[in-house]
């Protein structure tokens, strides 16, 4: 079963996914984030990029095709076929549609009300599936 976690409360989805993924990354696994559409998409491909003067972060589009053989992919459609890998990161305000493929998904919500009450909803939606979504309040003092 997909352990699910919850991280809330975060001011900077964009940079918070990009240290997720990072972490994620130099733990040796393979990283799916699930982004809300294309201008997500496409601001988290440049925070990947510039994220960091050390560290290498490969990544491409999910209809790449490279996307089997790199280790984050990303996406912003649940459309699409996604690569079974480790790690789903979801930085969007919907459930990702395969996310029982993966061991571990991520669930990544702000401390924007609307995107709040989204996570809300998800994590009720994951509870009546049976899952035991854990919580972790990253905005805590």
């Amino acid at each position: 079963m997909t352990r699910i976690d919850f991280h809330t409360n975060v001011p900077d989805k964009i940079a918070y996914a990009c240290r997720l993924v990072r972490k994620a990354y130099g733990a040796k696994n393979r990283i799916v984030v699930m982004t809300e559409n294309a201008a997500q998409l496409a601001e988290l491909d440049a925070a990947l990029w510039g994220f960091s003067d050390v560290d290498f972060l490969p990544h491409v589009h999910v209809n790449d095709p490279l996307a089997p053989d790199t280790p984050i992919v990303l996406a912003d459609s649940n459309d699409v076929e996604l690569p079974q890998f480790e790690l789903l990161v979801n930085i969007a305000r919907n459930a990702p549609a395969q996310f029982e493929n993966f061991p571990r998904l991520i669930e990544v919500v702000s401390n924007d009300e609307a995107d709040a009450a989204a996570g809300r909803i998800r994590f009720v939606a994951y509870k009546r599936q049976e899952f035991q979504p854990a919580h972790l309040n990253v905005g805590k003092a």
